[in-house]
């Protein structure tokens, strides 16, 4: 899981964006009203909750709709997706790209349901997360952050090719307060450099 960002990428430039972003195992979509038990399940877990900043505990019927009602009429900067296994197409976390600011960085937020945790999804999700906000924006740059105590999202954002940048403190609803969190960047030459060394190996 990666701590999210509140602000919100730019909706010209994700309209035309083909969905879905397919990883090996995963898949990138949007998320559906019959997701909601599903959304509700994973999300409703102080476990998966107090590593995020946004997400509430506890997370009810409610909160789920308003996910999937969010990720269909997204805010201007916005683009949020369900993380689907291929195999049988169940919902197993969410993933989001957000920018900062105008023209500045965007932010990669994620989370896997704790059912899921230890299996490299995560790793793939994100992947698929960064793939789509390079190929589909003009962004330079991707930030992701995560709890200095979560050790299993410093390895995704490391095997991603994110590199540390400095600590921070970051509100979590979740966790009901400030948190220190680690925070990482990926610029796209990098990322260029990365999918060319991927595809010569």
């Amino acid at each position: 899981m990666v701590v999210e960002k509140d602000e919100l990428l730019d909706a010209s430039c994700l309209g035309t964006a083909p969905l879905p972003q397919d990883a090996p195992r995963v898949r990138l979509d949007l998320p559906r009203m019959d997701d909601v038990a599903d959304l509700v399940f994973l999300a409703n877990r102080k476990s998966v909750a107090e590593h995020l900043t946004r997400l509430p505990h506890p997370f009810t019927l409610d909160n789920a709709r308003a996910v999937v009602a969010g990720a269909e009429n997204p805010a201007r900067n916005a683009a949020t997706f369900a993380i689907r296994l291929k195999a049988t197409g169940r919902l197993i976390g969410m993933a989001r790209h957000a920018s900062l600011e105008a023209g500045g960085a965007v932010h990669v937020g994620y989370w896997v349901g704790e059912p899921f945790w230890g299996n490299g999804y995560a790793t793939e999700a994100l992947h698929a997360l960064v793939d789509h906000a390079f190929n589909y924006t003009n962004v330079d740059e991707l930030t992701g952050a995560c709890r200095v105590t979560n050790p299993a999202s410093r390895r995704v954002l490391v095997k991603s090719g994110f590199q540390y940048r400095d600590q921070s403190m970051m509100r979590s609803v979740g966790a009901g307060g400030s948190v220190p969190i680690e925070r990482y960047a990926l610029d796209r030459t990098v990322w260029a450099s990365l999918k060319a060394w991927g595809k010569s190996a």
